[in-house]
């Protein structure tokens, strides 16, 4: 019986077509530098680096000396390595996939279904909703990153609809009622006429949806080659989603739904029935175990428009209130910890400065995957015969209940993110 407690993972890279090509992804960077037998195609699209036990894309446990085996079956041979509430909350499985994105063109539009309705959906459509969990999701930028998220707030909705025409037709008959509502402080009001007015999108005819949009974005490019402002009309991401997606009615949802902008280390946290999309950059992504997803737009996928409808949380929000902040300490490394309101996920930030020599990972009582994003060092541990090679992009596995000392190596210090359960 294996005593590993601390050890390396070989990680699954995917390639879908919104990933950023050859060396400008940066899942395809860390994969090279952390596997020698990788070599980066320039032209393939590098989305998602997968940490965990998905089974379309299983780490695999790289102990010396013991065979190469996927991760989700060394868990069920140690569940204690996961930790007693782990182990006792999820029934012996890992309950979170770690990621490293890398986004080129928009993902869809989508939202997450809470647990309840999750279980329900399995149930009348287990060919759509695979499975019966929730799919709560962290992303925290790597590079200046950009996605949709929420709801805005309804006084900016309705300026849409009072100075861009096109959007205005699109929502049709329901306009008018919403620009009264906007006029409010009604809240239920408002989270109403957001419904309304969404679901006259989101049911207005193909054909005429293509034809505002048309006229959308000719009179952007028009405006834009005569050198006038076009940020009245969120121009540049208008026109980069119509290159992207041309004639997809999801286009519209730019003046629904917030736009925002993270800086490294700036985090979203996606709860149920939140409506949102990655638009560009790279980010780290925690989420729990499923796939469930409902579309709304910018997808050639399935888009089931009625679930989406009845689910969505039209609660209007400001940017501010979109962006999920983590609890920072500062010393000798700086950590920054995300723990969202679930018990499926935490994810903390450790940045080391240059100069500095090392610093500790505090055992937690959940087992944990950890990635180097940037620095070179060592790792070391009771159960360790010898040192952990770290460098950038390698993946390690910790233990419930285990301590590990890092050591640096080089000046350029360390960027490393942890991924754990989140129950203790």
């Amino acid at each position: 019986m294996s005593k590993a407690e601390v050890f390396e993972l070989k990680c699954a890279v995917q390639e879908y077509a919104w990933g950023k090509k050859g060396e400008d992804s940066t899942v395809a960077k860390l994969k090279a530098s952390a596997d020698s037998d990788f070599t980066i195609n320039p032209d393939a699209s590098y989305a998602e680096l997968w940490m965990g036990t998905h089974p379309n894309g299983p780490s695999i446990v790289k102990i010396p000396g013991e065979e190469d085996v996927p991760l989700s079956v060394w868990v069920k041979k140690h569940p204690k390595q996961l930790g007693s509430e782990v182990k006792r909350y999820f029934n012996g499985s890992l309950p979170f996939l770690f990621k490293v994105l890398s986004v080129r063109t928009a993902l869809s539009i989508q939202a997450h279904p809470n647990k309840q309705h999750a279980e329900q959906l399995h149930i009348d459509r287990p060919d759509l909703y695979k499975d019966s969990n929730h799919k709560p999701e962290m992303a925290i930028a790597l590079t200046p990153f950009m996605g949709l998220c929420g709801f805005r707030p309804i006084n900016e909705v309705a300026n849409f609809l009072e100075t861009v025409d096109e959007f205005r037709k699109a929502v049709g008959e329901k306009a008018d009622s919403f620009v009264a509502a906007s006029k409010t402080e009604d809240k239920p009001k408002h989270r109403e006429a957001m419904k309304e007015a969404f679901k006259s999108l989101m049911e207005r005819d193909e054909a005429e949806i293509k034809s505002f949009l048309k006229s959308l974005v000719d009179r952007t490019k028009s405006k834009k080659n005569a050198g006038e402002d076009i940020s009245g009309l969120e121009g540049e991401l208008l026109l980069k989603l119509d290159d992207e997606f041309p004639g997809d009615r999801g286009l519209f949802a730019i003046y629904f739904l917030n736009i925002v902008h993270l800086d490294p280390g700036e985090a979203m946290f996606l709860e149920a029935n939140l409506p949102h999309a990655y638009l560009s950059g790279d980010c780290m992504e925690c989420m729990a175990c499923s796939d469930n997803v409902v579309r709304a737009g910018l997808t050639p996928k399935y888009i089931d428009v009625q679930t989406l409808l009845e689910m969505l949380d039209y609660t209007c929000r400001p940017i501010s209130r979109t962006k999920f902040l983590g609890i920072e300490s500062h010393g000798n490394v700086d950590i920054t910890i995300f723990n969202p309101p679930v018990p499926d996920f935490g994810v903390s930030k450790f940045e080391v400065p240059e100069g500095s020599t090392g610093f500790e990972l505090q055992a937690f009582e959940s087992a944990s995957i950890c990635i180097i994003i940037r620095g070179e060092g060592q790792a070391t541990n009771r159960s360790l015969k010898e040192p952990l090679k770290l460098r950038s992009g390698m993946v390690f596995f910790v233990a419930a209940e285990v301590d590990v000392s890092i050591k640096i190596e080089g000046s350029q210090g360390m960027l490393l993110f942890r991924a754990y359960a989140g129950v203790f």
